[in-house]
């Protein structure tokens, strides 16, 4: 019920009278004012005016459950929303959901988490109110190979959502992660659990930094913040919502054909680094060449110094430019 009354407040121009959201609602008049002055305890600020209503005037920079839902302008993706204050990985929680049965659409968000999870092993810990922390569950009914792509699709939801709500040129390092300024602002984390022809279920997790002030040593010339960048607060559930709303106008665009064909030259448009020398750091096998772009398959393809156009798939292989993270 919390979710409908800010999701009627929030799409109204103006007051909402008490008797338009108890009809809205089917509940009485108090328990509509009870909802109010819950949230008015946790942090919004909504103004009430006899003969008017309710009208809300200023929302806390949170991220449950009911600010999340509703925010969310989706058919199914983002739907339901699983808030957990505290956890160790949004992808772990999503994949915990996946095995208890959760559908297809399910978000989870977090406040703090512990134990993220980055590319490669590597790790990432979010403070409270500092970044979005967010998985998205899928069962795509497609073939575990063209899992991999769907990595790309969510860094495009991204890079529109950044630029789109926020205000904030952007661009993807391929294949994981978005980038403003030369420096990145999201990483993306596809997970799987499959046989050999099906897929029992995928998680995407995206971590987005919002209000990071101090990065760790490691970080501080390679990460920025979507604060720094704007000078301004995120309303990071607004971002999450349109992230969520991007990512399903991609994800339909790939189902037509389950690969990029419809989404490449956008991509290739965002890709950082396109036309400029890269290193492909592959266990065993470094070499040096030009990012020509992705394919229609997500793979990176690259002119060696020998003229061979080498088609680099993500798995384990790392691209970086030459003189610098991007």
């Amino acid at each position: 019920m919390k979710c409908s009354v800010l999701t009627a407040l929030g799409q109204a121009d103006g007051f909402v009278s008490g008797r338009e959201l108890c009809d809205k609602l089917q509940v009485s008049r108090t328990a509509v004012w009870k909802v109010i002055n819950q949230l008015k305890e946790e942090g919004y600020e909504i103004e009430s005016v006899p003969r008017k209503g309710y009208r809300i005037l200023h929302r806390p920079d949170v991220v449950t459950a009911e600010e999340v839902g509703s925010r969310l302008q989706t058919e199914w993706v983002g739907r339901p929303v699983q808030y957990c204050a505290a956890i160790d990985s949004t992808n772990n929680e999503a994949r915990r959901l996946a095995e208890s049965g959760a559908p297809s659409g399910t978000l989870v968000v977090a406040e703090e988490q512990n134990q993220g999870k980055g590319r490669r092993g590597r790790s990432w810990v979010m403070s409270p109110g500092s970044a979005v922390a967010m998985t998205l569950l899928l069962r795509p009914e497609i073939a575990p190979a063209h899992a991999s792509m769907l990595t790309l699709v969510m860094g495009i939801a991204v890079a529109r959502a950044c630029q789109g709500f926020c205000g904030v040129e952007t661009k993807i390092k391929w294949p994981n992660d978005v980038v403003a300024d030369g420096r990145k602002i999201c990483g993306i984390l596809t997970e799987m659990s499959s046989e050999i022809d099906y897929i029992n279920y995928l998680v995407i997790g995206a971590g987005i930094n919002t209000y990071v002030r101090d990065f760790p040593e490691e970080l501080a010339q390679k990460a920025v913040s979507l604060h720094e960048l704007t000078g301004s607060r995120p309303d990071r559930a607004g971002l999450i919502a349109e992230c969520m709303r991007q990512f399903e106008l991609c994800y339909e665009e790939f189902l037509k054909t389950q690969d990029l064909s419809g989404l490449k030259d956008e991509y290739n448009a965002l890709l950082a680094g396109i036309g400029g020398r890269v290193r492909v750091l592959e266990p065993g096998n470094e070499y040096d060449g030009v990012s020509e772009g992705i394919n229609e398959r997500g793979e990176l393809l690259v002119r060696r110094d020998d003229g061979k156009v080498e088609a680099v798939y993500a798995g384990e292989v790392s691209v970086r430019g030459i003189y610098g993270y991007v």
